[in-house]
């Protein structure tokens, strides 16, 4: 009876029946295509696009589309997909993740998906975790698809214009998920259609779908200029925070790392910097200050979240463990982590274009991925993505022997033990993968290594040159490999020879990582392919996630049982308790994915707003109805302004309206009061539209057709850039300080639905005013051509858990105080927005 209720609830199953049933379709086509010349074979390309023109869904094409992939794939790579790739490449068609485990051939895999929706001549989008791999692919994979007859692009970091349209064109473009998310936003601040560089958004494929969907979901894309700020502030503010004492001025939590000035704390401050009370709204970006640098004293640590490399602060992702040269953390956390570091301290960068990978991806009209480890993540895949992981089974069964965890009292004890467990299979010349989560982890390993004569070779941030290549080499026999995190990720470790007979790959945990599914990556590394292989954890009572999660009660009770620091314990009850606290942290860090997200949502509306507007702009042959309904916008706003409802017409404020009309939309003296008297509301507004037309008219006349048509694009696109920019950055600065309303009650998503929404339309009704004036008055030279506002740089912020969102910058591109204004007021910058930013 059991057995027949899972069936009915267990979805899994379901699938894999379906895709069973297909991949046996597919299989018995093979006789029948393996009798095809090349010739024939690649014309199969031509046929299945003549019939999906012709009406033929992908689906009815898909069984005859990837018995044709398999068969080129065996003559072009010498590789020929097993059942379980086939079954893992319906899956992606249909939109979904397959769960593969690490050997599987997931790369192989995803070409027939691939292909069958590169017929459709709308673009597949592969996306990878890194350059390395993109290009890795392009070329490995290219080659079948150049002999089906497909052609294939590479889209990498710098590429000019016209290669990164070529990359696009091609029916199938290899790339990273940040460089898509960066040319998504950079297409939409161009200055002519033809400088865009995608299509529209057809399919994906993203391996390691965890690592792009999940992990580097809490970080938004971000295009960004540099604006010149002062850097005494961040000097005071660390030379005061360095004379606070833990527990009596300010407190830290490590669960969620906060840090809090007491009231002690407080009263130093208002001390230290002269003023009556740090909260009031005066001293808004004193505070701010205080708060980054109590972050870089209390929880920003060197060497494990960031290291110094020749002067400058160069973050460590916490997910790969790699340096991410050129990210810096944002709201001025970086600087305040170079003050305290006692380094020239960097300008802060002004938000240009925004935008998360969620919102990126969820454009695409079909989304699917690949990966070891998704199914921990399920939930967030189908209520965010819509797509479902579907488990894929292996090729042959996994032999791999995952042992219990053994938990020791003290980080001392677990480390000896973890080098005496290495030095022994060293000798025995089993290979070894040593996983640890933080550089100086590595670090310390490696130290206790060299003295007990162990050779090996550690992988992590601070060298990453090699990945490639320590880890191919990491199954080779006596081969010892110290690797943070998920370094190496997407490249298989083969066993040399003789390696089997040892026991296989040896893959050492020296601490559990906060997510179950990096646990998970670190044990897939040994067993692939029905390869036998090891894996083991060493847990201690002092590491992060225990003492995060309360181990004081195991701690007491070991010491009760009279344990040493050479006896480990293996229970139950902690691997239990350890796998709570992970379940915990990811809940933690789904929900602030979400959170993202939900305020993400309300700049996307926005967004999708602002861009479409753009377009039109771009396409358009003549903007003058665009821009006379700008007009007549601002005019009916002035005119309510000046003629409030229920006030005697005698009241009204008739020079006001004349004032605003003179100076902005006509010449001075074109209208006076006695134009307006007697009429009303509705009727100044017409009288004064219909002057304005007259005026429109004779500028056209002036210009020429041509010439007006190209001033009205300037004009518009200045306008909308200028504003949007700005309305980017003060959205950034609410998003930053909204969390200080839930102290008055007041939902702070809900607030920055209201004030953004109020904020949006404040910047529709000053592009609108900014177009009309500078339609209407601003005189035009020959040299008239589309510019941009601010030259922008691509940012991608990293954000680990609870840590602060960090922000690398490539190049600087600074506003000096004597240039433009950003804005586009044609003040010089210091007598405009540097005004408000001094």
């Amino acid at each position: 009876m059991m057995g027949f209720l899972d069936k009915i609830f267990d979805q899994n199953k379901r699938d894999l029946k379906k895709l069973t049933r297909l991949a046996d379709e597919i299989d018995r086509l093979a006789a029948d295509t393996e009798k095809l010349t090349d010739d024939e074979l690649r014309g199969k390309t031509e046929e299945f696009k003549a019939r999906y023109q012709n009406g033929e869904t992908t689906e009815d094409l898909l069984v005859e589309a990837f018995a044709v992939v398999r068969e080129a794939a065996r003559r072009v790579l010498g590789l020929y997909p097993y059942k379980v790739q086939l079954m893992g490449g319906v899956a992606l068609h249909d939109g979904n993740i397959s769960e593969m485990k690490t050997g599987e051939g997931k790369t192989l895999t995803a070409t027939m998906p691939v292909y069958l929706n590169a017929i459709t001549g709308k673009g597949v989008h592969v996306v990878t975790v890194n350059e390395y791999l993109a290009s890795r692919d392009a070329t490995e994979m290219g080659q079948l698809y150049e002999f089906l007859g497909l052609t294939v692009g590479l889209n990498l970091t710098g590429m000019e214009k016209e290669e990164k349209q070529a990359a696009y064109n091609a029916d199938i473009t290899y790339g990273t998920n940040n460089e898509y998310g960066f040319d998504y936003l950079r297409d939409n601040m161009v200055l002519y259609s033809e400088q865009k560089v995608q299509r529209p958004l057809h399919y994906a494929v993203i391996d390691e779908v965890d690592s792009i969907l999940i992990d580097e979901a809490r970080t938004p894309l971000i295009i960004s200029g540099t604006a010149q700020k002062s850097a005494n502030l961040y000097i005071q503010a660390n030379a005061f925070v360095r004379t606070l004492k833990k527990d009596e001025d300010f407190t830290y939590d490590e669960k969620t790392k906060g840090v809090q000035l007491t009231e002690e704390g407080i009263t130093k401050a208002e001390k230290g910097f002269g003023i009556d009370n740090l909260f009031d709204i005066s001293h808004v970006t004193l505070n701010h200050h205080i708060n980054q640098a109590l972050k870089a004293h209390a929880s920003m640590h060197l060497d494990v979240d960031y290291v110094i490399q020749d002067g400058e602060i160069i973050i460590v992702d916490q997910f790969t463990g790699r340096l991410m040269k050129g990210r810096r953390y944002s709201e001025g956390l970086h600087q305040a982590i170079e003050a305290k570091e006692g380094l020239e301290i960097q300008n802060e960068s002004m938000t240009l274009a925004t935008i998360t990978f969620q919102n990126y991806f969820r454009m695409y009209e079909k989304l699917s991925g690949m990966t070891g480890t998704a199914k921990t993540e399920e939930e967030e895949f189908r209520n965010i993505y819509n797509m479902n992981v579907i488990v894929i089974p292996t090729n042959r069964i996994i032999v791999r022997d995952d042992r219990a965890d053994l938990i020791y009292a003290s980080m001392e004890g677990k480390f000896r033990a973890v080098v005496e467990d290495i030095a022994e299979r060293y000798h025995k010349g089993q290979p070894v993968l040593v996983g640890t989560v933080a550089i100086e982890t590595s670090e310390l390993i490696s130290k206790m290594l060299l003295k007990k004569g162990v050779k090996h070779n550690v992988l992590n941030a601070k060298n990453h040159g090699r990945e490639a290549e320590i880890i191919m080499e990491a199954g080779q026999k006596g081969s010892v490999t110290i690797a943070t995190n998920m370094a190496g990720r997407g490249t298989d470790i083969k066993l040399g020879e003789g390696v089997v007979e040892l026991g296989g790959l040896a893959v050492i945990g020296t601490e559990r990582h906060e997510s179950r599914r990096i646990d998970n990556q670190l044990r897939g590394r040994s067993g692939r392919q029905g390869d036998p292989g090891v894996t083991q954890f060493y847990l201690s009572m002092e590491d992060e996630l225990m003492r995060r999660f309360g181990s004081d009660n195991m701690k007491a009770m070991m010491a009760k049982l009279g344990m040493d620091d050479t006896q480990p314990i293996q229970s139950k009850m902690v691997s239990k308790a350890v796998e709570s606290a992970q379940k915990r942290v990811e809940g933690n860090n789904f929900d602030a994915r979400k959170q993202l997200l939900q305020y993400d949502d309300v700049l996307r509306q926005q967004r999708e707003i602002i861009y479409k507007q753009r377009d039109d702009v771009l396409e358009a042959e003549n903007l003058r109805e665009v821009v006379e309904k700008m007009i007549l916008s601002v005019l009916e706003r002035v005119v309510a302004v000046h003629t409030p409802a229920g006030e005697d017409m005698e009241d009204w404020q008739l020079e006001g309206i004349i004032d605003y009309v003179n100076g902005n939309l006509l010449h001075e003296g074109a209208i006076d009061t006695d134009d307006l008297r007697s009429k009303d509301r509705e009727e100044i507004s017409e009288f004064i539209f219909s002057m304005v037309k007259e005026r429109y008219d004779e500028k056209e006349t002036e210009l020429g057709y041509e010439q007006m048509r190209e001033f009205e694009k300037v004009i518009v696109l200045r306008s909308v850039d200028s504003k949007w920019m700005d309305h980017i950055d003060q959205m950034d600065h609410l998003r930053q300080g909204i969390h200080l309303r839930a102290y008055g009650q007041i939902d702070p998503l809900r607030e920055y639905q209201q004030e953004g929404f109020l904020m949006f339309e404040n910047m529709i009704a000053s592009i609108e005013e900014d177009a009309a004036r500078y339609v209407m008055k601003a005189e035009i030279r020959n040299n008239l051509e589309r510019q941009e506002v601010v030259k922008g740089h691509a940012v991608n912020p990293k954000e680990d858990g609870e840590k602060v969102k960090k922000k690398p910058v490539t190049k600087s591109v600074d506003i000096g105080r004597n240039d433009p204004c950003h804005c586009g007021s044609g003040k010089k910058f210091k007598n405009c927005h540097g005004k408000l930013e001094a």
